[in-house]
């Protein structure tokens, strides 16, 4: 059964063994929430180490194995991206090779390593994490953003003029990373405070998705609205009726809704 037709489980227990047992190998992309949490993260990073052709027990990964009990969750996957871009150093053909795993999860180590190369500018990190943004698996694209956001805190009106042409791409997933990674609040990330209290900045990147035809950008761009409407409310509901007034595409109508849900419900 192909991970297209496949459908996850509720719960952990009721994960097939054979199933968890290629999950923790590498072998088998997750399809849901709980095959991700639920996956035996040493046995994977050794698999993928000697996928890649890194020593399985370099003392490296073996600290990390013995750090990942005191860990959050989050937290777990940031410290094995950082073990294993130690690990591989110079050995692009290893880095490859963890791009292109099977593995969603060894794909987002992958793309958190570009999130850990602090020497690297926006313009690079940018450069570095489109694979990742495009990637066709719905969690190596929410670790790229994550990988990213940082840097993108760090500079946003040069971010937000990098971005800017993504929001034409043929892609969705590089027009909703565009709009994701710069959202005002987000979800379990820095929050961006120049958005915050003047969300106009980031309108010129807003704009040309405003009747996008793809579920996945117009949910996003919701979201960021809904985000700046919890600090500027008078600027979300002046975009959404700008917006409603000029356009009848039934995208747009979605949007301005699901934009304003925290003002109708409040």
């Amino acid at each position: 059964m192909t991970t297209a037709t496949r459908r996850g489980a509720r719960r952990m227990a009721e994960i097939p063994p054979d199933v968890l047992r290629e999950l923790s190998t590498g072998q088998l992309p997750t399809v849901n929430l709980v095959e991700f949490l639920a996956v035996d993260l040493e046995l994977l990073l050794r698999s993928v180490a000697a996928h890649i052709g890194v020593d399985p027990q370099h003392a490296v990964l073996e600290q990390v194995l013995r750090a990942l009990p005191n860990l959050k969750p989050m937290r777990r996957h940031w410290a094995i991206a950082a073990a294993l871009q130690e690990a591989i150093a110079q050995d692009q053909a290893a880095a490859d090779k963890l791009s292109g795993h099977p593995s969603d999860i060894a794909r987002q180590w992958a793309a958190l390593m570009v999130g850990l190369r602090a020497e690297d500018s926006l313009v690079s990190r940018l450069q570095r994490i489109r694979p990742f943004a495009a990637d066709p698996h719905f969690g190596v694209r929410e670790f790229a953003w994550m990988a990213v956001r940082d840097a993108v805190a760090a500079d946003v009106p040069q971010a937000l003029a990098l971005l800017q042409p993504w929001v034409a791409e043929s892609d969705p997933n590089l027009r909703r990373f565009a709009s994701e990674v710069t959202r005002p609040r987000g979800v379990w990330c820095a929050h961006l405070e120049l958005l915050k209290l003047d969300p106009q900045v980031g309108y010129p990147l807003l704009h040309p998705l405003r009747a996008d035809p793809s579920r996945y950008v117009q949910n996003s761009v919701a979201n960021w609205i809904n985000d700046a409407a919890k600090s500027q409310p008078a600027w979300a509901q002046q975009v959404c009726g700008a917006w409603g007034a000029e356009s009848t595409s039934r995208a747009t109508a979605y949007i301005c809704k699901r934009a304003l849900r925290s003002l109708t419900t409040a």
